[in-house]
C-alpha cells in the first residue's frame, strides 16, 4: 500500500516510520528544511520538501497512485485543502485528517473527508471512561436537531429494573435503541426487560438528559 503522509512533525514522523515498518511505501511531505532532513536521517529517501497544499507538490509526490493520503500538520485548514485535492483532483481512495479542534469534524465530514482524527476526542473519551457510574456516557451529539446518543449500566437501583419498555414512561422523544446482557447484544423491543448491570444505548433531547439519567441511574 502506497501512503502519502502530509506533516512531518512528530505525528507524522511516527506514523511513517510505523508504516515503514510495516512494510507499506512511504512518502512523507513536509515544506520545513529542518524537519525534512531530520525525517531523511531517521527514515531514508522517503521525504519530498514542499507544500503539501499546492497540487504541483502532491503530483511530484504521485498522490494519483496513492492508496491513502494523511493530512497531519498542525494546522486543520491544511490538512483539509490536503485531503479535498487528493480526493477531486487526483482521485485518492481515502484521505485521512488530523484535527485539532473537534469543533471542525462536521465541516470535514460535510466536505467528504473520509476520517478524522481529534487528539482532543481521544482523550476526552479516556476521560469519561473513568467518570463515576452515575453519569451517562456522550456517544454523540447531533447539535441542530439537539438530539444526543448516550451510553450508560442500568443501575440496580432502576425504576426500570424488570420492567418492559413499553411499561416505562421514558422522557418525550427518547428511545432506548440497544441493550448488551450477558454478553448478547440486541436491539430492543416493546417487550423488552431491562436487568441491573445491562448496558444501553439511547436517544434523547439534550433537555430529557436529566431525565433519563434518574430512570437508568437512580
Amino acid at each position: 500500500m502506497y501512503v502519502v503522509v502530509a506533516g512531518g512533525g512528530k505525528v507524522g514522523f511516527y506514523l511513517a516510520k510505523t508504516l515503514i515498518n510495516e512494510g507499506h511505501e512511504v512518502l512523507v511531505i513536509e515544506r520545513d528544511r529542518r524537519k525534512a532532513d531530520g525525517i531523511s536521517e531517521e527514515l531514508g529517501s522517503v521525504v519530498l520538501r514542499g507544500d503539501a497544499c499546492e497540487a504541483s507538490t502532491l503530483s511530484e509526490a504521485g498522490v494519483n497512485r496513492a492508496d491513502v493520503v494523511a493530512a497531519v500538520t498542525g494546522d486543520d485548514e491544511d490538512n483539509l485543502v490536503i485531503c479535498q485535492m487528493a480526493k477531486k483532483k487526483f482521485n485518492v481512495a481515502r484521505t485521512i485528517a488530523r484535527i485539532n479542534n473537534p469543533k471542525n469534524e462536521r465541516i470535514f465530514q460535510i466536505l467528504g473527508i473520509d476520517a478524522t482524527v481529534s487528539s482532543t476526542d481521544i482523550i476526552m473519551q479516556q476521560i469519561e471512561q473513568k467518570l463515576p457510574a452515575k453519569s451517562l456516557l456522550h456517544i454523540r451529539v447531533l447539535e441542530d436537531a439537539d438530539i444526543e446518543l448516550v451510553e450508560a449500566d442500568v443501575s440496580a437501583n432502576s425504576t426500570m429494573v424488570g420492567k418492559r419498555i413499553r411499561d416505562v414512561k421514558l422522557p418525550t422523544d427518547t428511545l432506548i435503541l440497544v441493550v448488551a446482557h450477558a454478553g448478547e447484544t440486541k436491539l430492543v423491543n416493546g417487550d423488552t426487560r431491562l436487568a441491573a448491570g445491562d448496558h444501553v444505548i439511547a436517544l434523547t433531547r439534550t433537555k430529557n438528559e436529566d431525565v433519563l439519567r434518574g430512570l437508568l441511574l437512580a
